[in-house]
C-alpha cells in the first residue's frame, strides 16, 4: 500500500524524514499548505496591482542591482533569468539522496505560505519529487549566505524546462523528459525565483542526512567500543554511575549507562583483573562519546529550527500586510552548527582509532597485529594504518569552514556563512567516521575470539554470531579490504535503536 505524506505547515522531524526517505512516501500537499499558498500569491499580485514603490526582488534587480526597476511585462522574465544566471555549480553531483532531501525541504518551506509562489509550481516540484525526476546538483557554488542560491538553482532549472534531470537512472536534458510527461513548463511570476533560490535548503539537506547518520553512528561507537573493552580485558569501573553522575555531563552519563547495559552478564568484563587502569581511550569513552553526544544534541535542536523555517527573501507577511526585505537566507546558525559537529564526530573516529592501536599492540596476553602467527602474517597491522588516514583527513576536514567569509555582490554581500562548504564536508566527515568505525570493529570481533572459551556479554555475542556470518576470522593474510567493505555494510544494516530498544533509559 502506497504511504503518503501530506506537506503541511507543521512540524517536520528527523523521525518522519527518515521514514519518507526509507519507505518512499508519496508527497501530497494538505489543504492548509494549498490555502496559504493560494493566499499569500493572491496578496502578492494584488499588491503589485496597487503599488508602484520598489520592492526588494519583486520588481527590482538583485543584489547590487537592486536600485534597477524592472517592468511590470518583464517581471516573469527576471525570475526565469535568476534561475538560468544562478545555475552556474561546479564539481561532483551530489548523491540522488541530498537532492531529493533538498525537494521535500523546499517544498516544505514554501508550504508556510510567506513566499509567494505561485500553486502550479509547488505542484510541479512534487510531481519532480514523487515521479524520482531528480535534478541534477553540484557541490560547489553556495556561499551558504544569499540562501544556497547556485544549488537552488540547479534544481529549480527543470520547472522551467530547463538543465539536467535523473529519470529512471539516466541522466537527461529536461525538456525531453517533461515532453515525455506530456508537462510545460512552469512560467514563473514574480518573487517565485527568489523563493526557490534564496533558502537554505542545501544546507538543510546535507546536515539532516549527516545527523540521522550521526545518531546511528554515535549507537554504534558505544557498542564497538564496549566490544573492544571487553576484548582488551578492560574495567567496568569508569562506568559506574556515580562516577559519571558527580560529573553531570548528560552525554557522559548517558553514555556510561548505555555501555553497562551493552557489556551486561559479560564474564569477560566480570572476572577480576591484574591491573588497575585501562588507556584513556578506554577509561574515558563516557567523557569523550558523552561530549559529542551532547554536540549531536545542540546540533539537532539548530537544526531542527531550520527546517521548519521560511529562509527565502523578501519575507510576506499578508496578515500584517508586510514585504520584508531581511536575511532569513543567511545560513550561519547552520554553518556553526555544522562546523561543531564536524569537530564532535571527528573526536569519535579519532578515539575510535587509539582503541584499534592499542588491540594491536601485544598487550593483555593479545598476539601482536591480532595473528596467530606475527612475522609471517602481518595480520591487522595496514587496517590500522587506513585507520590512521582516515582519522587524519577527518582532523582536516574539521577546520572550520564558517569562520571564512569572501565579500560578493560588488558588496552588498559582504559577510556570508560558507555554511554550504561546512555541509559538503561534514558529509565527508560522516562516510569517514563510519568507515572508521568498521575497522575498530574488524579488529576487536578478531580480538574476542583470543579470549575464547570466555564470553562476553549476551548482547554482543549474538552481535558477534550476526558479524562472523559475513566477516570470517582471519588465520592468515589475506586481502583485508574485502572484509572492511563488508563490515562497513554490516554496521549500516545493523538496525542498533531495534537491537536496544529494550535498554532502560
Amino acid at each position: 500500500m502506497e504511504q503518503r505524506h501530506y506537506i503541511s505547515p507543521q512540524e517536520l522531524t528527523f523521525e518522519r524524514i527518515g521514514d519518507i526517505l526509507e519507505q518512499q512516501y508519496t508527497l501530497e500537499l494538505s489543504q492548509e499548505a494549498r490555502d496559504r499558498i493560494v493566499s499569500c500569491r493572491n496578496y502578492l499580485d494584488d499588491k503589485l496591482e496597487k503599488t508602484d514603490r520598489p520592492i526588494y526582488g519583486i520588481n527590482t534587480g538583485f543584489g547590487s542591482l537592486c536600485n534597477r526597476s524592472i517592468s511590470a511585462e518583464d517581471l516573469g522574465t527576471l525570475q526565469e533569468n535568476l534561475v538560468r544566471s544562478h545555475a552556474c555549480g561546479s564539481g561532483p553531483e551530489i548523491p540522488a539522496v541530498i537532492v531529493r532531501l533538498m525537494m521535500l525541504l523546499k517544498i516544505h518551506a514554501l508550504s508556510y505560505g510567506h513566499s509567494g509562489v505561485q500553486l502550479s509550481t509547488v505542484e510541479r516540484l512534487v510531481r519532480l519529487y514523487n515521479e524520482n525526476i531528480l535534478p541534477v546538483v553540484y557541490e560547489y557554488g553556495s556561499l551558504g549566505a544569499s540562501g544556497d542560491l547556485a544549488p537552488l538553482a540547479h534544481m529549480s532549472l527543470p520547472l522551467i524546462g530547463e538543465g539536467e534531470v535523473y529519470h529512471h537512472g539516466k541522466k537527461r536534458d529536461s525538456a525531453e523528459v517533461l515532453d515525455e510527461l506530456g508537462l510545460s513548463p512552469v512560467k514563473l511570476m514574480s518573487k517565485e525565483g527568489l523563493a526557490l533560490l534564496n533558502g537554505t535548503q542545501f544546507m538543510s539537506a546535507f546536515a539532516v542526512w549527516s545527523l540521522i547518520q550521526s545518531r546511528r553512528l554515535s549507537q554504534m561507537a558505544d557498542v564497538i567500543g564496549a566490544l573492544s573493552l571487553d576484548a582488551f580485558d578492560g574495567r567496568i569501573d569508569p562506568f559506574n554511575h556515580r562516577v559519571n553522575q558527580i560529573r553531570n555531563q548528560a552525554g557522559q552519563i548517558y553514555t556510561a549507562r548505555f555501555i553497562r547495559q551493552v557489556l551486561q552478564d559479560s564474564r569477560l568484563i566480570a572476572r577480576s583483573k591484574n591491573h588497575v587502569q585501562d588507556p584513556y581511550s578506554f577509561r574515558c569513552i563516557p567523557q569523550v562519546h558523552g561530549a559529542t553526544r551532547d554536540t549531536l544534541t545542540y546540533a539537532e535542536e539548530i537544526v531542527a529550527r531550520e527546517i521548519n523555517a521560511v529562509t527565502d527573501n523578501p519575507t510576506i507577511l499578508p496578515e500584517e500586510d508586510l514585504i520584508i526585505s531581511a536575511g532569513n537566507f543567511h545560513g550561519q546558525p547552520l554553518a556553526l552548527a555544522m562546523d561543531y559537529l564536524s569537530i564532535g564526530l571527528s573526536e569519535l573516529g579519532n578515539i575510535s582509532e587509539r582503541r584499534t592501536y592499542q588491540l594491536l599492540s601485544g598487550k593483555r596476553d593479545l598476539p601482536s597485529f591480532l595473528i596467530a602467527n606475527p612475522g609471517l602474517n602481518s595480520g591487522f597491522m595496514i587496517p590500522q594504518y587506513t585507520s590512521a588516514s582516515l582519522v587524519s583527513r577527518n582532523k582536516q576536514l574539521a577546520t572550520p569552514a564558517s569562520v571564512d567569509s569572501i565579500e560578493s555582490s560588488q558588496g552588498q554581500e559582504d559577510h556570508v556563512s560558507m555554511g554550504a562548504n561546512a555541509a559538503t564536508k561534514l558529509y565527508q566527515v560522516v562516510n569517514n567516521l563510519e568507515r572508521i568505525l568498521a575497522i575498530e570493529l574488524f579488529n576487536a570481533a578478531q580480538a574476542m575470539e583470543f579470549r575464547r572459551p570466555l564470553q562476553t556479554s549476551p548482547f554482543l555475542e549474538d552481535l558477534l554470531e550476526k558479524y562472523r556470518q559475513v566477516v570470517p576470522f582471519i588465520q592468515n593474510d589475506q586481502p583485508m579490504y574485502v572484509h572492511i567493505d563488508r563490515t562497513i555494510h554490516f554496521i549500516r544494516q545493523f538496525d542498533i535503536q531495534a537491537k536496544t530498544s529494550g535498554f532502560s533509559d
